[in-house]
């Protein structure tokens, strides 16, 4: 459920802000435009929020900026130190995304970026089924994640990264759990959801996923890409 992944989160807290800041040249695709990403996740939010991989707290903090109740989950001990060193009015909880604190309050939306490819897709599909439970009837799902429109796409990547030699980036495209776009929005579907994507760099989509129509026998549940 991603916590095979607890090291690599723990020792990457300390230099994540550099990272994405462009300091890296081998990540640096991968989060070009990364302030705009997250402001692209923290505009389609409202109400009471769930958000998974807090990380370091630069989401977090978009919310919290537009006058969002945060809960924020995060599994990795490193991260939740720097996020606590932020001191963010938020509730700060260990968790991952299958397995969390019981939240007492009604979620409106559940966001994410850069985290749920860490969860197979058979994992995947187990956290939008809980997700479908938890939301309320207007609720929505926003993450920013990395996938593939197909394989073919997939491999095109891995050639790109392998000719820039880019290592540890091509051992993580080999090795996490990126899926592809229509894997993805089948999940979705099967839950109910109506779902879009929109392209924001080389490697990230903005997924939106809403079940505001979901009871509605009329409405059609395909996507918009």
């Amino acid at each position: 459920m991603g916590r095979e992944f607890i090291d690599l989160f723990d020792e990457w807290s300390e230099n994540y802000n550099q990272t994405v800041s462009g300091d890296d040249p081998e990540y640096r695709e991968v989060f070009e435009h990364y302030e705009h990403i997250l402001a692209e996740v923290a505009s389609l939010s409202a109400g009471v929020v769930i958000e998974f991989g807090v990380g370091t707290g630069n989401l977090t903090q978009q919310l919290l900026q537009r006058g969002l109740q945060v809960y924020g989950i995060e599994p990795s001990e490193g991260m939740r130190v720097q996020m606590e060193k932020r001191d963010l009015p938020c509730v700060l909880l260990n968790g991952d995304f299958l397995d969390f604190p019981t939240i007492e309050d009604n979620i409106d939306t559940i966001v994410s970026t850069y985290a749920f490819h860490h969860l197979t897709d058979i994992e995947k599909e187990q956290a939008i089924s809980i997700y479908n439970n938890l939301l309320g009837e207007s609720g929505k799902i926003v993450f920013a994640d990395t996938l593939f429109i197909d394989e073919q796409a997939r491999k095109d990547t891995e050639d790109h990264v392998r000719l820039l030699g880019h290592s540890h980036l091509l051992k993580d495209l080999q090795t996490e759990y990126y899926t592809t776009r229509g894997v993805l929005r089948d999940i979705f579907i099967r839950h109910g959801f109506s779902v879009t994507f929109k392209q924001l760099n080389r490697y990230v989509w903005l997924i939106e996923a809403s079940r505001a129509q979901k009871n509605n026998p009329n409405i059609n549940m395909s996507t918009n890409e």
